[in-house]
């Protein structure tokens, strides 16, 4: 099967809330002229599109259908669309490419997370029986998986405020980031909790925001970029949605699709940890040293667009290699509580 490329990359700026719909065309419709300017290709040259949104964040059925206004009535397209993060829309057009099906696609990913309140939208993910009706939000869960952490001694506050500080450092040159600035670590450290052991600067900010890459054929990719991002590596795995059954301070997920890629000797890592103590899991799990720069962008710490952050990690490291910066990065993307299922992917030049 066929080696696939990303060729382009755009998101928009990461905001606490816009005025537009919950469909999200008012984010896509730029962030699209954004990637046909960089490649040159045209709405009529790509073969394949896919999405990913949440009709639950969207407070409405079939929501995603709408958002094709942003690509506009003609001519036809052949779509499809994911109810969760566009990472794995990303991960449907890499297939379809793979097999031969088509040469070009089109991934998006949208979230207008300003439109309710997220911390209990996302408690609708989880068993419906016997968690949901409790109503634990994200951000309590969360909590519980940092505490264990804290108890097994596998971490500590300071740590936690060290992954802020330098997320936000970083974000300083990221004019698309909604939260930065340098910080104190002792400063930090005197915040109050918001859900103990979890300070506000050790949660990922509630943001709208939308992302988009293009893929090709990697014997093609060349037409429409001068250094293509080859994915050499892609996989996702799933832990039980059970919270008492796994080990929350592991993510064996995470672990498995680390291995089946192989992530040695890459030098960027855009890792998609919505809680700093998840930064310290994934760094783990996937074998991470401290030679690997991580969250160059400030990652999601610093903006974190429900449904497209996962894309647009993939997004922010394929940027290093497109841009000359690195030559093997790594890029990942987490769906539901807890880091329960993961996506790692391996870029190239």
């Amino acid at each position: 099967m066929r080696d696939v490329a990303v060729v382009g990359f755009a998101q928009a700026p990461n905001v606490r809330e816009t005025p537009g719909t919950t469909n999200g065309v008012e984010m896509l419709v730029p962030i699209f002229a954004q990637v046909y300017q960089q490649t040159g290709l045209s709405k009529s040259d790509i073969g394949f599109w896919c999405s990913g949104s949440s009709d639950y964040l969207a407070g409405r059925a079939f929501s995603f259908i709408s958002a094709v206004d942003a690509i506009g009535a003609f001519p036809p397209i052949h779509e499809s669309h994911v109810e969760m993060d566009a990472a794995w829309a990303l991960y449907e057009a890499w297939l379809k490419i793979r097999t031969g099906e088509v040469d070009t696609a089109l991934v998006y990913g949208f979230g207008k997370s300003s439109a309710g309140h997220l911390r209990r939208v996302l408690a609708l993910q989880l068993d419906p029986y016997t968690v949901a009706p409790l109503w634990p939000d994200s951000v309590s869960i969360a909590g519980l998986q940092a505490r264990l952490g804290l108890d097994a001694g596998l971490w500590s506050e300071k740590d936690l405020a060290e992954v802020a500080a330098r997320s936000r450092a970083d974000a300083t040159r990221n004019p698309l980031a909604q939260l930065s600035g340098t910080s104190e670590i002792a400063d930090l450290l005197d915040a109050p909790y918001v859900a103990d052991p979890l300070r506000a600067h050790d949660i990922a900010p509630v943001t709208d925001g939308a992302a988009v890459i293009i893929l090709t054929a990697a014997e093609r990719a060349g037409e429409f970029a001068e250094r293509p991002a080859v994915i050499t590596g892609i996989e996702h795995r799933v832990d039980t949605p059970v919270l008492g059954a796994r080990d929350l301070t592991r993510s064996p997920s995470t672990e498995a699709a680390g291995r089946a890629v192989g992530t040695g000797d890459v030098e960027i890592a855009e890792l998609h940890a919505p809680f700093t103590h998840q930064e310290l899991i994934l760094r783990t799990a996937l074998g991470l040293g401290d030679d690997v720069r991580i969250n160059p962008s400030g990652g999601v710490l610093t903006g974190n667009p429900m449904f497209a952050a996962g894309l647009a990690r993939i997004g922010e490291a394929a940027t290093r290699i497109l841009t000359g910066q690195a030559s093997k990065v790594l890029a990942h993307a987490t769906s539901g509580p807890a880091l329960q299922q993961n996506l790692v992917a391996v870029l190239e030049a």
